[in-house]
């Protein structure tokens, strides 16, 4: 890997690099992608059933589009029983620490007859995406399903490609059954979010559509956020290890690969005060790259968006950790909860040499669907608050009016708006 010396130059270089594999530069897809999203929503279940035809390969009708009961039950026995246990294990830890971010509807009632509020109330349905065929990610599927659960979504479907033969990937549908998804239909692409985002004629609508896919899926959001509510528009994953001279060279190699193999646009990123632990993660890089099977996709990853930043000290490291915001940052220093208390912009902190970014992908619990492309600045995680919604509740008795009616009147009538300071006005014409 590259080595650089961190400075203002290099730290904006970076980053601008960095905001190129955004999802919102690849325009010349937009097009295409806004042909599909329109014929979806003006034939429904004609214009999903075509480009079914045309993407899959697999002829879909109103008949076939839901997986059965009897494909779920089949595709338990096609996984490993292990491999099922570890599903279920994964899912009780992912539900339970979703479960603490759980809040109940607030009302503040006042002596002098006012009441305030929030109504706290769960979003009626979700769509969730999922991609199929190799790009398959059972974890995925529990990180959008459970935390809809957990949040009292009444409804919950599910798409997913199918292949030629019209099968769905079993992980994918054990993940789903054991998440709790209501509905899972066969079908992907632009033109699945679009049916979930408008409904067809066998496709209900839904109000909010998650998930992650390739950059047609990411451009179909895009087109019908306002429609409905999206989770995020997700870029290339990211990785950043922040290492002092104590850190184990190997340990941060791994690290540094395990985000590189996603695929040519994932960014892997060291910054280290220690030009010794620098050198040494190079060598172990080298090293892992003559006996990791996605060597070829993870070479071209760290030629293109793979760096060793050296800095000064650790404040300088800090706060090029900042500017970045990545969504995956572990901290391996000599103490790493110090550390963490200056770190504001990260999707998820890895904390120690024994919490390496994959177990927070797989089986800890807190959510692994993170802001990517610096959006760590101002998204957050996915999470039960992502399928909620809230409603303000005002209540005012007359005496608790009176007090302030000319108040709200002259606030109101120096906006220009004299029939909102009469709805007021008007309940006190006596006086």
């Amino acid at each position: 890997m590259r080595i650089v010396k961190l400075n203002d130059e290099t730290r904006q270089n970076i980053l601008n690099d960095l905001l190129k594999r955004s999802p919102g530069n690849y325009t010349e897809y937009e097009d295409t992608v806004n042909e599909i999203v329109g014929r979806v929503r003006r034939e429904g279940d004609a214009a999903l059933f075509d480009y079914t035809s045309q993407f899959d390969k697999f002829k879909l009708t109103a008949d076939n589009i839901k997986v059965t009961r009897e494909e779920i039950d089949e595709a338990y026995g096609k996984l490993d029983p292990e491999l099922v246990r570890v599903i279920r294990e994964s899912a009780e830890n992912i539900r339970n620490f979703h479960r603490k971010q759980l809040r109940n509807s607030w009302f503040d009632a006042r002596e002098d007859g006012v009441i305030l509020g929030m109504k706290i109330t769960p979003i009626e349905r979700v769509g969730v995406y999922v991609p199929g065929g190799k790009a398959a990610y059972p974890s995925s599927v529990l990180m959008n399903v459970i935390p809809a659960k957990v949040a009292g979504v009444k409804s919950v479907i599910m798409a997913t490609p199918p292949g030629a033969d019209g099968g769905v990937n079993p992980g994918t549908l054990v993940a789903a059954d054991i998440a709790g998804a209501d509905c899972i239909y066969r079908m992907g692409g632009a033109q699945a979010v679009a049916a979930m985002a408008f409904g067809t004629q066998t496709v209900p609508k839904a109000d909010k559509v998650t998930g992650p896919g390739n950059i047609f899926v990411a451009l179909a959001k895009k087109a019908v956020y306002g429609h409905v509510s999206i989770d995020s528009i997700a870029g290339p994953s990211e990785i950043l290890v922040l290492a002092d001279e104590t850190a184990n060279p190997r340990y941060a190699a791994a690290d540094l690969l395990s985000q590189a193999e996603h695929d040519e646009m994932a960014s892997a990123i060291l910054i280290t005060t220690s030009k010794e632990l620098a050198e040494k993660v190079s060598m172990e890089v080298d090293g892992f790259l003559e006996t990791l099977e996605r060597s070829k996709i993870i070479r071209e990853s760290l030629d293109n968006y793979g760096y060793i930043l050296l800095a000064e000290n650790m404040e300088e490291a800090v706060d090029a950790a900042n500017a970045i915001a990545s969504e995956h940052l572990e901290i391996l220093t000599r103490n790493p909860f110090d550390v963490m208390t200056r770190i504001k912009n990260a999707g998820a902190i890895f904390l120690g040499e024994y919490s390496s970014e994959p177990l927070g992908d797989y089986f800890a619990g807190p959510n692994h669907i993170l802001p990517t492309n610096g959006t760590a600045k101002f998204f957050s995680p996915v999470n039960v608050d992502d399928f909620l919604k809230k409603t303000s509740i005002i209540s005012y008795s007359r005496e608790a009016l009176q007090k302030v009616h000319r108040d709200i009147e002259t606030f109101a009538v120096s906006e220009g708006l004299t029939a909102h300071a009469g709805s007021i006005r008007v309940r006190f014409e006596e006086e």
